[in-house]
């Protein structure tokens, strides 16, 4: 067993509070004295669950990073949790953004943070984490990762999508395939997300538009990014290529480091190798808490 063991069985604990009349629900797990803390932004059709899988304390983010002595609080997002029926009111991506900066607040008022915030956001979750961060106030935060996220679709996404434009009301094999396979990366409980599944706001089935202006917002974002795509990642265009093509766009960032994380599939936060992930973007972490600035053979738009 690692040192961290026994800290792994430190206390989550869900945390609810009031945002302009919508109520903002998370997971947070505290650090004594944090050096920073972790905003954690899960992906479609999960919670912040998903940062925390039942019955597997070792893949969970919030209690690895917590044992490291970082906080991190695990946001639902808007339309999930407790905002899920309040859609009304977050319609927009102002709004949502908004929503997400003020239920951060909400949630961690009158708690150390340390140096500052990181946002960490998987899949669906990283269009709301560029947003922030290209956002003026993203300029406060200390960087963000962005993992499952890309530009170009994966072909086995496209026939899947492809399958589904052609006959909605079918099930979708390919398409829960796209998001989980290899059976191999996850135990055979978490594979599927059965345990860690929630209905999706309808905002999210709309998304025309948004490969343009992600491009546009990635520009914008001022402060480091890492970027993680799983060895098997099946919905986005994955390897060298997929990781640069990404990381292509955030012309404005100081540091930009990729990683392809041996071992993982679309879903990393919860498969076999999420610890050894989360251990690898928690280095980063600790890199923009201390400063560190970007080596010479990681790509920088700006020298800082």
């Amino acid at each position: 067993m690692t040192s961290l063991e026994p800290e792994l069985d430190a206390a989550v604990r869900r945390q609810e509070a009031d945002v302009r009349g919508i109520p903002a629900s998370a997971l947070l797990a505290e650090a004594s004295r944090p050096q920073a803390v972790i905003v954690a932004l899960h992906g479609g059709a999960t919670t912040s669950a998903y940062f925390d899988h039942p019955g597997h304390p070792r893949l969970s983010l919030l209690r690895t990073a917590a044992a490291a002595g970082f906080t991190v609080l695990a946001l639902d997002r808007p339309g999930y949790g407790g905002s899920a029926g309040y859609e009304d009111r977050l319609r927009t991506p102002e709004q949502r953004t908004d929503f997400a900066y003020e239920a951060v607040e909400a949630l961690l008022d009158g708690r150390e943070r340390g140096v500052g915030t990181f946002l960490w956001a998987h899949s669906a979750g990283c269009e709301l984490t560029v947003r922030m961060a290209s956002d003026p106030r993203g300029a406060r935060l200390l960087g963000v990762e962005l993992a499952g996220m890309g530009r170009v679709h994966h072909p086995n996404a496209l026939h899947a999508m492809e399958e589904w434009r052609r006959d909605p009301a079918r099930p979708r094999p390919s398409l829960r395939r796209t998001l989980w396979d290899p059976p191999h990366a996850y135990p055979p409980d978490v594979h599927g997300g059965r345990r860690i599944g929630a209905a999706s706001p309808a905002y999210e089935g709309s998304r025309e538009g948004w490969q343009e202006e992600f491009a546009r917002l990635a520009a914008r974002v001022p402060v480091p990014v890492h970027i993680t795509l799983g060895e098997y990642e099946q919905v986005w265009a994955n390897g060298p290529d997929g990781l640069a093509d990404v990381a292509s766009m955030f012309t404005g960032s100081p540091r930009v480091v990729l990683h392809e994380q041996a071992g993982g599939g679309h879903n990393t936060s919860v498969g076999r190798t999420a610890l050894a992930y989360h251990l690898h973007v928690l280095a980063f972490v600790e890199e923009c808490a201390l400063g560190v600035r970007a080596l010479p053979t990681e790509k920088g738009g700006q020298d800082g």
